[in-house]
């Protein structure tokens, strides 16, 4: 969405600060993958809920026909409203409750992605106690390094997620002892916002040499599943507004050695959403200091932490100037000093009043907002309501 298609004189209407997503690119996006997916035999793609559970953008993810990715009991209840049928919802997540299992097992999900022994054991438990047989996969860390930021980098050995590779074995004989479990694959994830497919090869080379030490002992699983991590264009969504989808699964379809029968499970967040959601927030005053030049808006870190929280870059356009630009830190209300969503950058000539839009944050905006300092959620409106 280009600065010139925000529909500015709607926006009068609404409080700021405010998520704005873009439906149209929202469907665009999923049409792509569905068809970039759909090349290849096997396929299933999982949205991941924690990048944003709107429930609007969940119900349109869902007609779409993808299946949820989950990481607490709060988003199986949030993709079951929306109506993803439970055959297609996987539940990951390093520290599961009883309740969370229990509600995992009450709505036959499609499967637990198991990140340890002793969870194993609560899961066989609590199946027991239900009469159910609990589908698991076992999340394995491959030790593949990701070019991502270190806080979002998960595949590594040292990392909390996930169980040792040399552990694999053992594991997998456990589980086969325990009668209200039935293991159906392997999990993996490496990490988040990855634009270098040589990461995702890297990946499937240890997949591979997983499964022929597998087959050596005579074990066949139904399911594996790489997680997600496509990264998106955070320096041009309106060059780049869908991802590679092409090359990304062309990546797994070349390199990855599937079984027969196997079928190969995506778990997508932020290359479905990111680019459809932009933080829109309007200018409070203009701040001259001796050397900067301050806008500041109404929206703060409690709107989109991404940038305090990781230091991310996210394009900002002023909707209501064309003037010639300035050089401005773009800095929020809270009383906290990382309260910055960007230092000296060029904006057109910003006033009190203009609307700005903070790109690309359709992806762990909204859903990662908080109310510090008392403050308001912000709203999320689709394309389809303004």
């Amino acid at each position: 969405m280009t600065k010139g298609q925000f529909p500015i004189s709607k926006f009068e209407q609404l409080r700021t600060p405010f998520y704005y997503y873009d439906v149209e690119l929202l469907r665009e996006t999923l049409r792509t993958i569905t068809r970039e997916a759909g090349q290849h035999e096997g396929f299933c793609v999982h949205y991941a809920i924690k990048a944003n559970a709107n429930p609007k953008l969940l119900k349109i993810i869902r007609e779409a026909g993808l299946g949820a990715d989950c990481v607490s009991g709060g988003e199986i209840e949030a993709c079951v409203r929306a109506g993803f049928p439970n055959n297609k919802i996987v539940y990951a997540g390093v520290g599961k409750s009883d309740w969370e299992i229990n509600l995992g097992l009450d709505n036959d999900i499609f499967c637990f992605n198991v990140e340890s022994i002793p969870e194993l054991e609560v899961i066989n438990e609590l199946a027991a106690a239900k009469g159910k047989v609990a589908r698991v996969a076992f999340r394995l860390n491959p030790n593949v390094g990701a070019h991502t930021h270190a806080n979002i980098t998960t595949g590594l050995a040292e990392n909390k997620f996930g169980i040792d590779m040399r552990d694999m074995q053992k594991v997998i004989d456990e589980a086969s002892q325990m009668e209200h479990i039935r293991v159906v694959g392997l999990h993996f994830h490496i990490g988040s916002q990855i634009l270098d497919m040589g990461d995702f090869e890297a990946l499937c080379n240890r997949i591979n040499d997983l499964q022929n030490e597998l087959e050596r002992h005579r074990i066949h699983l139904e399911h594996i599943n790489v997680g997600g991590g496509l990264g998106i264009d955070y320096q041009h969504p309106n060059r780049v507004p869908i991802p590679d989808f092409k090359a990304y699964f062309d990546t797994y379809a070349k390199k990855l050695k599937l079984r027969s029968g196997q079928t190969l499970h995506f778990e997508l967040g932020r290359a479905i959403v990111a680019q459809c959601g932009s933080l829109i927030t309007r200018t409070l005053y203009i701040k001259e200091g001796y050397v900067k030049k301050f806008c500041i808006v109404d929206a703060g870190f409690t709107d989109l932490i991404r940038p305090a929280l990781y230091q991310a870059y996210h394009k900002i356009e002023n909707l209501s100037s064309d003037e010639p630009v300035e050089t401005y830190d773009v800095v929020g209300p809270i009383c906290e000093s990382t309260d910055v969503f960007a230092k000296q950058i060029d904006l057109n000539k910003a006033h009190r009043g203009d609307f700005l839009a903070i790109r690309s944050a359709g992806a762990y905006g909204e859903i990662m907002a908080s109310q510090y300092n008392c403050r308001q959620l912000p709203m999320g409106y689709t394309s389809e309501e303004v």
